[in-house]
């Protein structure tokens, strides 16, 4: 006799709904700590970066405070001796001529003493420099006249509306001129200097030029003054070039825009 084999089939097993609670459960809160000690090693990234930033701010507040009191202890106790000496030339001095020069030097004095207490202030504080909002209409023009009195020859064109400058750019470009006058007058005693200003809508030009030096200057290294008045300049985003012109002369050309934020 035949014994037939009898084949079960057994159906698969539903998974249980708890194991499926449960293991859900598991990867949330592994999805929860791995987002955790992202956010963790991001806040101590964060907090290591202000760290760092807050230690470099110190070190120059710390640098800007050292440097006022070296430029008071040094700077200004040489300036108040100039101007008091310059005063009791006035004084004792005979001749016209001698008590004229005296006062100019006096006067010039007082006011580098005046814009040096204000340079002190802003290193101490690293607040914004207090400088009349009239800087190129006016003392433009009364910068080229105290060159042209102490014997340089000076001519300045100007072109284009200064009221619409911004005040920023005003403060730069009378820079400009001043530090360009401070070098003709050591480097090339007795060139003529053409200044001319181009004030557009979108842009002001200054070009500052001159000829060869009549003489030979006391002074013959060139300074730091240009480097750091092109960083000046590129700070509001303009440009300044420089450099020696085919007919032995100097030429400080900048550019820059005619409004950036104050």
């Amino acid at each position: 006799m035949k014994r037939d084999a009898a084949i079960a089939f057994h159906p698969l097993a539903a998974p249980d709904a708890g194991d499926t609670a449960a293991s859900l459960g598991v990867l949330a809160i592994a999805v929860l700590a791995g987002l955790y000690l992202v956010a963790r090693r991001e806040l101590a990234h964060r907090a290591e970066r202000a760290e760092r930033e807050l230690r470099a701010e110190q070190a120059r507040t710390d640098e800007r405070t050292r440097l006022a009191a070296e430029m008071h202890d040094v700077v200004t106790h040489r300036l108040n001796l100039m101007v008091l000496h310059a005063g009791a030339l006035k004084v004792a001095a005979k001749d016209d001529d001698v008590r004229k020069a005296a006062d100019e030097l006096r006067t010039a004095g007082c006011q580098a003493l005046e814009e040096l207490r204000d340079l002190v202030g802003v290193l101490r504080s690293g607040r914004t420099a207090r400088i009349p909002p009239d800087v190129l209409p006016d003392r433009l023009a009364n910068l080229v006249a105290d060159s042209a009195a102490t014997g340089l020859e000076v001519t300045l064109t100007e072109h284009g509306d200064a009221d619409i400058i911004s005040p920023a750019v005003r403060r730069t470009m009378y820079r400009v001129v001043q530090e360009s006058l401070t070098n003709v007058h050591k480097h090339a005693p007795g060139a003529h200097t053409e200044i001319t200003i181009h004030c557009g809508p979108s842009s002001v030009r200054a070009v500052i030029r001159n000829t060869a030096p009549a003489s030979t200057p006391d002074i013959a290294v060139p300074g730091s003054g240009l480097s750091s008045l092109r960083g000046r300049v590129e700070m509001v985003g303009g440009t300044l070039t420089a450099g020696p012109t085919d007919d032995g002369g100097f030429e400080v050309d900048a550019v820059l825009p005619a409004f950036v934020p104050t």
